[in-house]
């Protein structure tokens, strides 16, 4: 009987800080994707960026109390690059393992998220879920996504780079004022990021984020809500926004802010959705959101966060693979916008066979 399903490479783990955060969310796309329509491959990248046959049973790949999984090398397999054999994995004695259809690329941070392995998607001519190489590198860079948005007159906070300097100029001081927030400025997750409120504690928070990256961003602090909205592409090209997200208790942790235990450790956080705005400002939420898709020039889907301030809407950043955990607000927003999980993937995967890239 002939499989007539389509065939997903759901790919996962990775060689960034956020391995453990893929690892969960492919599990979750794989358990909530249809199985009457797609066939998964399941395929993990391990820490240190070997490719192996991937884990078969999602339940595995779930968070155990405050342990996160990781990929372990069971089979090495890899993915071709050519476009006359585009799809194909291969054991290393040339084996086939599987043939892809189109690749679900669940990887969040440096080497999967930042348009490195997008570019190897697009050399090989597989179709694939997400941006490609130019807004998936923008995206990941901090730096760069406020100049993008900022350039198409989209409200950013105030910033600065450190770049082979450890230290900020007076003036650069009395720009950004305190508290500021230092972060790695290609990281995701909230890791390495540190909250500063008194300048004697920059040292500390600047080398943290540097153990992450080679670049740092300095960033002022925007005092207001945090809010995402999630923004969805169907495969006729037409663009939704979810309805916006309003985070609750994020100070509430031991970290004092949206950092990686808050997110995905501690229960202290939960969202109003629709966020408690008043409707006009939500729909200033939702079409800066799809400004920003626009502007950073992303496909298939997005998370755009935002502060609301007495002033309005200020940008915080753009995620071009946001997270899909099953508490991930991404997935959440569009549930509560009627878009089912499954119906969710679905689109996604339709836009990416039939993108033109």
């Amino acid at each position: 009987m002939p499989n007539n399903l389509i065939k997903v490479a759901v790919v996962y783990g990775g060689r960034s800080s956020e391995h453990s955060v893929s690892c969960v969310s492919a599990g979750a796309i794989m358990s909530h994707i249809d199985q009457e329509k797609y066939e998964v491959i399941p395929v993990g990248i391990t820490q240190d960026g070997q490719w192996t046959v991937g884990e078969t049973d999602p339940s595995k790949l779930v968070k155990h109390d405050r342990t996160l999984p990781s990929v372990e090398l069971t089979r090495r397999i890899s993915l071709s690059v050519e476009p006359g054999t585009k799809g194909q994995l291969r054991f290393d004695d040339g084996s086939l393992y599987a043939t892809a259809d189109v690749i679900f690329p669940v990887l969040h941070g440096r080497y999967g998220e930042d348009g490195t392995i997008q570019g190897m998607f697009e050399l090989s001519g597989i179709p694939f879920v997400g941006p490609g190489v130019l807004s998936s590198a923008g995206g990941m860079d901090k730096e760069y996504t406020k100049k993008l948005m900022a350039a198409e007159g989209l409200p950013v906070g105030r910033e600065v780079i450190l770049r082979g300097r450890t230290e900020l100029t007076d003036a650069e001081q009395q720009l950004l004022g305190l508290p500021v927030f230092v972060k790695p400025a290609r990281g995701g997750s909230s890791i390495g990021i540190s909250r500063v409120t008194q300048w004697e504690g920059l040292p500390a928070a600047v080398a943290l984020a540097f153990e992450h990256d080679g670049k740092v961003i300095v960033e002022a602090e925007v005092v207001g809500s945090e809010v995402e909205c999630g923004v969805l592409q169907h495969p006729d090209g037409t663009l939704v926004a979810s309805y916006p997200a309003q985070l609750r208790g994020t100070a509430d942790s031991d970290e004092g802010f949206y950092g990686f235990d808050t997110k995905y450790l501690d229960d202290v956080v939960t969202a109003d959705i629709p966020a408690a705005l008043p409707p006009a400002q939500l729909e200033l939420v939702q079409s800066l959101a799809i400004e920003t898709f626009k502007a950073m020039n992303c496909d298939g889907l997005a998370r755009v966060d935002f502060f609301i301030t007495d002033k309005g809407p200020v940008l915080n950043e753009i995620n071009t693979m946001p997270g899909f955990t099953p508490i991930s607000m991404y997935p959440q927003m569009f549930a509560a916008s009627g878009i089912a999980y499954p119906d969710l993937l679905d689109t996604l995967i339709q836009r990416a066979l039939v993108r033109v890239r």
